[in-house]
């Protein structure tokens, strides 16, 4: 099976509202091409290095979604044409994704990572933070920042119990702050995205089931 097939099979296992990140870390321009012409336009990158190369090569309406750790030393490479930083996992993070957005004279869309997997090796606020950032009112110190949601990555378990317990306490997070006009909730990838989508995600990330195994 192709990635002609593999997005459509993914995209009719999709209900209505949830969007799809084609993750291409790791995938040749060419590889991404073939994505594009199957229609796909939202792709994933977690390396600054690597989206800045492949970025040039290929269609100016691709929206390219940073996934990964940002270093804020990276920031301003990206600053002006990725359409969403899925990663935000601290305030100095924020802080520079506003100054070089200031720079590019943008507004740049942002989810705030937050921390729900029982590992350590996982980023991302504290739940006590997210309510802090939004009780006061934190984010208006950040203009050319927008705030569309939160993500969060599901420990890497097979006790599907624990998975959909950390997707549901995400869900109930995001839920919280309705009125805040928070429209994306990114949780799900490749693994464990159909119990994702079962608690609430409206935005999946998913690399391997389209591309096949990085190289």
């Amino acid at each position: 099976m192709g990635i002609r097939e593999r997005l459509t099979e993914i995209r009719a296992s999709l209900p209505d509202g949830v969007e799809l990140v084609a993750v291409s870390k790791f995938h040749p321009a060419e590889v991404v091409r073939e994505a594009y012409d199957a229609g796909q336009r939202m792709f994933g990158e977690s390396r600054v290095q690597e989206l800045t190369a492949k970025q040039p090569l290929l269609p100016s309406d691709i929206e390219w979604h940073f996934i990964g750790t940002l270093q804020t030393n990276k920031v301003r490479h990206i600053a002006p044409f990725i359409s969403l930083i899925h990663s935000v996992d601290s305030l100095k993070l924020l802080r520079e994704i506003n100054l070089q957005a200031a720079r590019c004279g943008r507004r740049i869309d942002v989810l705030l990572e937050v921390h729900i997997a029982e590992e350590a090796t996982k980023y991302g606020f504290s739940v006590e933070e997210i309510r802090a950032i939004f009780a006061y009112s934190v984010l208006d110190a950040f203009p050319n920042v927008r705030v569309r949601g939160l993500m969060g990555m599901a420990t890497f378990t097979d006790d599907v119990t624990q998975v959909r317990r950390e997707f549901a306490s995400l869900k109930q997070l995001y839920d919280t702050f309705s009125d805040r006009h928070l429209d994306i909730l990114s949780m799900g990838m490749s693994d464990d995205y159909p119990l994702a989508i079962a608690e609430g995600s409206t935005m999946v990330r998913i690399g391997t089931r389209i591309f096949g195994n990085r190289t």
